[in-house]
Protein backbone atom coordinates (compact mmCIF):
# COMPACT_ATOMS: atom_id res chain seq x y z
CA UNK A 1 0.00 0.00 0.00
CA UNK A 2 1.33 3.41 -0.94
CA UNK A 3 1.83 5.75 1.54
CA UNK A 4 0.63 9.30 1.55
CA UNK A 5 1.99 12.11 2.91
CA UNK A 6 0.22 14.90 5.13
CA UNK A 7 0.90 17.17 2.38
CA UNK A 8 -0.42 15.06 -0.74
CA UNK A 9 -3.96 16.68 -1.74
CA UNK A 10 -6.34 13.85 -0.57
CA UNK A 11 -9.05 12.97 -4.16
CA UNK A 12 -11.92 13.16 -1.42
CA UNK A 13 -11.53 17.04 -0.51
CA UNK A 14 -12.80 20.28 -1.78
CA UNK A 15 -9.11 21.87 -2.13
CA UNK A 16 -8.58 19.11 -4.76
CA UNK A 17 -11.50 19.52 -6.35
CA UNK A 18 -11.36 23.51 -6.33
CA UNK A 19 -7.33 22.84 -8.04
CA UNK A 20 -8.33 20.79 -10.13
CA UNK A 21 -11.45 22.79 -11.49
CA UNK A 22 -9.02 25.97 -11.87
CA UNK A 23 -6.60 24.07 -13.80
CA UNK A 24 -9.22 22.83 -16.20
CA UNK A 25 -10.58 26.63 -16.96
CA UNK A 26 -7.18 27.40 -17.26
CA UNK A 27 -6.57 24.95 -19.71
CA UNK A 28 -9.52 25.66 -21.84
CA UNK A 29 -8.07 29.55 -22.34
CA UNK A 30 -5.03 27.48 -23.19
CA UNK A 31 -6.94 25.46 -25.82
CA UNK A 32 -8.64 28.51 -27.47
CA UNK A 33 -5.15 30.54 -27.78
CA UNK A 34 -3.23 26.86 -29.28
CA UNK A 35 -5.89 26.03 -31.61
CA UNK A 36 -6.51 29.99 -32.63
CA UNK A 37 -2.64 30.13 -33.06
CA UNK A 38 -3.02 26.88 -35.44
CA UNK A 39 -5.83 28.15 -37.22
CA UNK A 40 -4.42 31.42 -37.43
CA UNK A 41 -0.87 30.53 -38.57
CA UNK A 42 -1.73 27.35 -41.28
CA UNK A 43 -4.44 29.43 -42.96
CA UNK A 44 -1.61 32.05 -43.05
CA UNK A 45 0.57 29.14 -45.34
CA UNK A 46 2.76 27.96 -42.14
CA UNK A 47 3.14 24.01 -42.10
CA UNK A 48 0.40 22.62 -39.90
CA UNK A 49 3.08 20.64 -37.43
CA UNK A 50 5.15 23.81 -37.08
CA UNK A 51 2.01 26.00 -36.54
CA UNK A 52 1.15 23.58 -33.69
CA UNK A 53 4.50 23.50 -32.22
CA UNK A 54 4.34 27.67 -31.84
CA UNK A 55 0.64 27.63 -31.11
CA UNK A 56 1.44 24.82 -28.11
CA UNK A 57 4.54 26.94 -26.74
CA UNK A 58 2.07 29.71 -26.77
CA UNK A 59 -0.04 28.25 -25.33
CA UNK A 60 2.17 26.62 -22.22
CA UNK A 61 3.14 29.81 -21.68
CA UNK A 62 -0.51 31.44 -20.75
CA UNK A 63 -1.09 28.81 -19.19
CA UNK A 64 1.77 28.78 -16.82
CA UNK A 65 1.05 32.53 -16.15
CA UNK A 66 -2.63 31.59 -15.24
CA UNK A 67 -1.94 28.63 -13.30
CA UNK A 68 1.23 30.52 -11.56
CA UNK A 69 -1.12 32.99 -10.70
CA UNK A 70 -4.42 31.39 -9.81
CA UNK A 71 -4.71 27.44 -9.82
CA UNK A 72 -0.99 27.29 -7.87
CA UNK A 73 -0.59 31.15 -5.94
CA UNK A 74 0.15 28.56 -2.98
CA UNK A 75 2.43 26.29 -3.88
CA UNK A 76 4.67 28.74 -5.48
CA UNK A 77 8.71 29.29 -4.10
CA UNK A 78 11.70 30.49 -5.57
CA UNK A 79 12.18 32.84 -8.38
CA UNK A 80 9.40 33.16 -11.52
CA UNK A 81 11.90 31.92 -13.96
CA UNK A 82 12.83 29.21 -12.38
CA UNK A 83 9.15 27.98 -12.01
CA UNK A 84 8.45 28.79 -15.33
CA UNK A 85 11.93 26.94 -16.91
CA UNK A 86 10.55 24.16 -14.77
CA UNK A 87 6.99 24.25 -16.01
CA UNK A 88 7.64 24.45 -19.73
CA UNK A 89 10.42 21.60 -19.42
CA UNK A 90 7.72 19.28 -17.78
CA UNK A 91 5.32 20.43 -20.85
CA UNK A 92 7.34 19.05 -23.60
CA UNK A 93 6.26 15.94 -22.54
CA UNK A 94 2.50 17.39 -23.52
CA UNK A 95 3.94 19.39 -27.05
CA UNK A 96 5.41 16.08 -28.15
CA UNK A 97 2.50 13.72 -27.76
CA UNK A 98 -0.20 16.34 -28.72
CA UNK A 99 2.28 16.90 -32.05
CA UNK A 100 2.29 13.10 -32.43
CA UNK A 101 -1.30 12.70 -32.46
CA UNK A 102 -1.42 15.66 -34.56
CA UNK A 103 0.45 14.50 -37.48
CA UNK A 104 -0.70 10.52 -36.99
CA UNK A 105 -4.32 11.69 -37.02
CA UNK A 106 -4.24 14.04 -40.04
CA UNK A 107 -1.44 12.57 -42.47
CA UNK A 108 -2.44 8.66 -41.55
CA UNK A 109 -6.53 9.00 -40.71
CA UNK A 110 -6.95 11.37 -43.05
CA UNK A 111 -8.52 13.77 -40.02
CA UNK A 112 -8.74 17.23 -40.70
CA UNK A 113 -5.29 19.04 -38.70
CA UNK A 114 -7.83 21.67 -36.13
CA UNK A 115 -9.27 18.24 -35.13
CA UNK A 116 -6.35 16.26 -35.09
CA UNK A 117 -5.19 19.02 -32.80
CA UNK A 118 -7.93 19.13 -30.34
CA UNK A 119 -7.55 15.05 -30.01
CA UNK A 120 -3.68 16.13 -29.17
CA UNK A 121 -4.64 18.32 -26.36
CA UNK A 122 -6.83 15.89 -24.96
CA UNK A 123 -4.37 13.29 -24.85
CA UNK A 124 -1.87 15.82 -23.32
CA UNK A 125 -4.11 17.27 -20.98
CA UNK A 126 -4.39 14.40 -18.68
CA UNK A 127 0.06 14.08 -19.09
CA UNK A 128 0.04 17.81 -18.54
CA UNK A 129 -1.98 17.83 -15.28
CA UNK A 130 -0.21 14.97 -13.53
CA UNK A 131 3.60 16.64 -14.47
CA UNK A 132 2.01 20.30 -13.10
CA UNK A 133 0.84 18.55 -9.63
CA UNK A 134 3.29 16.25 -9.19
CA UNK A 135 6.69 18.21 -10.41
CA UNK A 136 5.32 21.87 -11.38
CA UNK A 137 4.34 23.27 -8.41
CA UNK A 138 5.66 21.13 -5.54
CA UNK A 139 4.82 22.63 -2.05
CA UNK A 140 7.52 24.13 -0.61
CA UNK A 141 7.56 21.71 2.19
CA UNK A 142 7.71 18.79 -0.23
CA UNK A 143 10.55 20.56 -2.04
CA UNK A 144 12.31 19.96 1.10
CA UNK A 145 12.45 17.00 1.41
CA UNK A 146 13.44 16.12 -2.15
CA UNK A 147 16.87 15.10 -2.12
CA UNK A 148 19.63 17.38 -3.48
CA UNK A 149 19.87 16.33 -7.25
CA UNK A 150 22.19 13.33 -7.67
CA UNK A 151 21.42 11.62 -4.34
CA UNK A 152 19.12 9.01 -4.11
CA UNK A 153 17.39 8.38 -0.94
CA UNK A 154 18.74 5.55 1.07
CA UNK A 155 21.93 4.68 -0.71
CA UNK A 156 25.30 5.53 1.29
Amino acid sequence: MMAVSPTTPSLFTLGYWTRFIKFNLVGLTGVVVNEGLLVLLASGGVYYVYASAFAIEASIISNFVLNDLWTFGDRRHGRAATRFLKFNALMLVGLVVNLAILYLGTEYLAVNYALSNLAGIAVAFVVRYWLSVRYAWVRREEASALPPAGVTPGVA
